[in-house]
């Protein structure tokens, strides 16, 4: 199993340094991935999570809210599409057989109408509390604009798997190579998971948005202050969304050189794994120099 890492659009937000932890002022836009991966299996392709797609780029107002367009302005680039990016790699986008979400918020899922024929799979009760749309927060995050193929999703409960280093509950997919789990790691949503990888390197393990900062995955751990806020605004449930915090934290500890576990929007973990800078579409093979994870 190969891989690709993909950043589908970053967004830019509000308060600089005190999101990303590297850009120069709190005044200016700060800049976060939207890290996506792109599998090679035998016969076809697997992506997980879609980013924003083509008519997000084409018609912003009409697909996303006001209240996240004016707090993350994303950087809304058909280049950096993940259509567009498997394209431009040589795959051709009719080969994504199946999309592995994370879970549902606007960032991560606006890609699927990208790809009508892929078969979609998340946890069902991800899929139930979005389309309920209780409150407001939750009618800013989901967005059912970006359904189109929801006839073509299959969904699964979270309390059926097996154990899996440390996770209860973890399981395969049908269709899906057996070497991709679905990891629940409930709290920023209640049907958020992770999504494992036996790659030909190792285990990847994209854990979505459990966590957003890669100090978070120290023993001591830190995050910096608008990230810290950004995920209490968005939590679900935080005794949850902590208590997997710490089980990543501890198998990162324990078994770190085997396991590369990541997040979908630090920008130093998806430049180490990309080898390319953030707002590089993926182009070139050829090495980046200079960075280097803080853990």
């Amino acid at each position: 199993m190969r891989i690709h890492h993909l950043n589908c659009i970053s967004t830019c937000p509000l308060g600089g340094r005190l999101m990303d932890g590297r850009t120069r002022g709190i005044l200016e836009r700060g800049r976060l991935a939207c890290h996506c991966v792109l599998v090679e299996s035998r016969n076809e392709l697997v992506l997980v999570d879609t980013g924003l797609g083509l008519r997000d780029v084409a018609d912003p107002r009409g697909r996303l809210s006001a209240f996240f367009l004016a707090l993350l302005s994303p950087d809304f680039r058909e280049s950096m599409t993940a259509v567009r990016q498997i394209e431009a790699m040589g795959f051709d986008p009719r080969d994504v057989g199946h999309i592995v979400l994370t879970h549902l918020d606007f960032d991560h899922a606006g890609g699927l109408d990208d790809f009508p024929r892929a078969r979609v799979h998340l946890v069902a009760t991800e899929r139930g509390y979005a389309m309920q749309q209780k409150t407001w927060l939750d009618r800013q995050r989901f967005r059912p604009q970006q359904w189109s193929t929801r006839d073509r999703w299959t969904v699964y409960s979270p309390q059926a798997g097996d154990d899996w280093l440390g996770f209860e509950c973890v399981r395969d997919l049908p269709g899906v190579p057996p070497e991709i789990l679905l990891v629940p790691l409930s709290g920023h949503t209640h049907g958020h998971t992770g999504v494992a990888i036996d790659a030909d390197d190792g285990w990847k393990l994209l854990a979505g948005d459990a966590y957003f900062c890669h100090h978070e995955m120290e023993a001591d751990p830190s995050c910096t202050p608008g990230l810290r806020f950004y995920q209490w605004m968005m939590e679900k449930d935080r005794r949850s969304r902590l208590a997997n915090q710490a089980r990543l934290r501890a198998l990162h500890a324990r078994d770190g050189a085997h396991v590369r576990i990541f997040c979908s929007h630090d920008p130093v973990e998806f430049e180490f794994a990309a080898g390319r800078r953030i707002d590089e579409p993926a182009l070139s093979v050829q090495p980046l120099r200079g960075v280097q994870l803080a853990y």
